[in-house]
């Protein structure tokens, strides 16, 4: 099987780009993301049932939105989806998050802006229950700690205790996946 060329697979993205964002409200006639679909002839998308899509831009947007609502957590979150069996979350956080664990859960992490660090692993510390197999403490004790930066993509597998630890004065921005665990 061959692969197509870099241009050809750039050029395929832009077109399914170009068309979500001519579908958005923000992108009316005559705007340079309806006219590069109109281009490209690629409106058959815009029938594809639970397609989403977030363009970088409109991500930025909501950051600096999100970063006007942070909370006592230290952190404001939307959710961008919801697909009944897996959920699309954006989260910035200015601060350490607690240390939590999914029974059942797996998070799958798209960094977009910002450093932190990933303390991934080792136990637990104080575990209280929350609903439905998810679990927060005061602390991990042991575990491994990750470098965070913008592009970073990271997998956490369900029952692993992890916090996302966040240097002062920096922010940590993320597109957070959740999928039920086989």
């Amino acid at each position: 099987m061959t692969t197509p060329a870099p241009r050809v697979l750039g050029l395929a993205l832009f077109a399914a780009l170009a068309a979500c964002e001519a579908q958005s409200p923000e992108a009316a006639p005559g705007t340079p993301a309806a006219d590069a679909a109109a281009e490209l002839n690629v409106a058959g998308i815009r029938d594809i049932s639970g397609f989403g899509l977030w363009s970088a831009g409109e991500l930025a947007m909501r950051n600096e939105s999100l970063g006007t609502r942070i909370g006592p957590d230290f952190s404001a979150r939307e959710t961008l989806a919801d697909y009944g069996n897996h959920r699309f979350r954006f989260i910035r956080r200015d601060g350490d998050g607690f240390p939590e664990q999914h029974d059942n859960i797996i998070d799958v992490v798209m960094v977009q802006s910002g450093e932190g660090i990933l303390q991934l692993g080792g136990t637990l510390v104080d575990p209280e229950s929350g609903s439905e197999g998810e679990w927060r403490g005061s602390a991990i004790e042991g575990g491994e700690r990750h470098p965070l930066t913008p592009g970073d993509v990271v997998h956490i597998p369900a029952t692993v205790p992890h916090a996302f630890l966040v240097p002062d004065g920096q922010h940590l921005t993320y597109v957070l996946v959740k999928f039920p665990a086989p």
